[in-house]
C-alpha cells in the first residue's frame, strides 16, 4: 500500500505514486487545491496530458482497445436504455442498512416506483453485502437494481466474477467507480485493491453486455479537463454519466454542453441532494464535493419540517435540472441518519413522485 507522500507544491509526482494506481486519471477525489483525497499527495494527474482510452497520450503509454461489442444485453438493461432516450429518469440512491437483508428488501419495495434503485458505495459504511448479492434482494422486493461496482475492493479477477453474475441476474446497470481510497471511510485498515480504475472497469462491464454508467465531478481539477475525462469512459464502454454535484444548474448545462462538443453521446444524470434533517446533511458533508448552498442548508435545517423542506428543494431543482434537456434524468442522492432508513426512503419515493407529475 502506497501512503501520502508530503511534497512541496509545484514540485512533480510521478504518476506510479497515485495511490489508486490510476491510468485514467484523474479521479473524482481531487481537492480544490490540487492535493489527492489521501492526504498531502499531489495529484500527479492535474498538470499533465489526459490518458484517453484508445488513443496515445503525449506521455507515451498507449490508451486502451475500443469498447468491446459485449454480449446480448439483458431485458431490464433494454428497458433502462429505452427510458433513458425518453428522458425523465429518476434514480434514488438505496439507503438500507448495511449487512441487513430486511432492511434492504423494505427500503427497496418502497423504491419500487423509481426507474431503478442505486446500490452503491458509502464512506461510514464499506462493509456490505457483495454487489451481486444486494441486486438479487433488491430484485425480490419488486425494484430495479442499478448497481455500484467499485475497484478498490477487489481484484479484477474477482470483479469479472460479479459482474459476471449481475449481467446473469439482469441488472438494469452497473455503476463503475475507481472507489475512494480506505484511508477514507469507516476501514482504514483494509488494504487497498486498485487492480483497474473506473475506466477499464467499464470496459470489462461492457464486455459482459451490461448496462453501464460512470461518473464525473466537474468542479474537481483539472476541471477543464473532465468533459474528456467522459469521453474516454464512453469509448471504453459507458453509455451513461452521473454529473456529480456541480454548485448550479447552469454548471451542469455547460459541462454538458462541452461533452457534447467533444462527440460524447452518453445519456447524463444529474445528481440532486436530498437532505431531510441534520443526520443526512452529515451524510451529504462526508462527500467530496459541497451539494448544497449555505442558504440551501439553512432554509432546510430552519424549516418547521426539514424532510418536507428537502423534498421541496430536490424537487425543484431537479425539474429546473429536468426543463433544460441536457439531462436524461435525476440522481436523487445522499443516505439517512442512523435508523432513519425507512423514512429516508419514504422521502425519496415521494420527491420521485413529485418529479413526474
Amino acid at each position: 500500500m502506497i501512503s501520502p507522500v508530503t511534497i512541496a507544491r509545484g514540485g512533480e509526482v510521478s504518476v506510479s505514486a497515485c495511490p489508486k494506481h490510476m491510468t485514467y486519471g484523474p479521479c473524482g477525489g481531487v481537492r480544490p487545491d490540487g492535493v489527492c483525497e489521501t492526504g498531502e499527495l499531489a495529484c500527479p494527474f492535474v498538470d499533465r496530458p489526459l490518458a484517453v482510452w484508445g488513443a496515445g497520450w503525449a506521455g507515451g503509454r498507449a490508451g486502451g482497445p475500443a469498447a468491446p461489442a459485449g454480449a446480448a444485453p439483458g431485458m431490464r438493461a433494454i428497458e433502462l436504455a429505452a427510458a433513458l432516450e425518453r428522458g425523465g429518469v429518476v434514480v434514488g440512491d438505496l439507503p438500507a442498512r448495511p449487512l441487513d437483508r430486511e432492511s434492504l428488501r423494505e427500503c427497496a419495495a418502497i423504491l419500487g416506483g423509481l426507474d431503478a434503485v442505486l446500490s452503491g458505495d458509502t464512506p461510514a459504511h464499506r462493509v456490505q453485502f457483495p454487489p451481486s448479492y444486494r441486486a438479487t434482494l433488491i430484485h425480490d422486493a419488486g425494484a430495479v437494481a442499478w448497481v455500484g461496482l467499485n475497484a478498490r475492493d477487489r481484484n479484477r479477477v474477482a470483479l469479472e466474477a460479479e459482474l459476471a453474475a449481475l449481467a446473469d441476474l439482469d441488472v438494469a446497470a452497473v455503476h463503475c467507480v475507481t472507489g475512494d481510497h480506505t484511508y477514507s471511510g469507516s476501514r482504514p485498515d483494509a488494504a487497498p485493491v486498485f487492480d483497474v480504475d473506473s475506466t477499464t472497469l467499464a470496459w470489462m462491464a461492457r464486455a459482459q453486455g451490461l448496462l453501464v454508467s460512470v461518473g464525473e465531478t466537474p468542479v474537481a481539477p483539472p476541471a477543464g479537463e473532465r468533459p474528456r475525462r467522459v469521453l474516454s469512459k464512453e469509448r471504453a464502454g459507458a453509455g451513461v454519466c452521473f454529473i456529480d454535484h456541480a454548485g448550479s444548474v447552469e454548471a451542469v448545462v455547460q459541462f454538458v454542453e462541452r461533452c457534447r462538443e467533444l462527440g460524447s453521446e452518453a445519456a447524463m444524470i444529474a445528481c440532486v441532494a436530498l437532505v431531510c434533517d441534520a443526520g443526512s446533511l452529515a451524510v451529504m458533508d462526508s462527500f467530496h464535493v459541497p451539494a448544497l448552498s449555505p442558504q440551501a442548508r439553512a432554509r432546510i435545517l430552519a424549516a418547521a419540517d426539514p424532510s418536507q423542506a428537502g423534498i421541496d428543494f430536490a424537487v425543484e431543482l431537479g425539474r429546473r435540472l429536468l426543463d433544460t434537456g441536457a439531462v436524461a434524468g435525476i440522481n436523487l442522492s445522499g443516505g439517512p441518519s442512523p435508523g432513519g432508513e425507512l423514512a429516508y426512503a419514504e422521502a425519496l419515493a415521494q420527491a420521485a413522485e413529485e418529479l413526474r407529475r
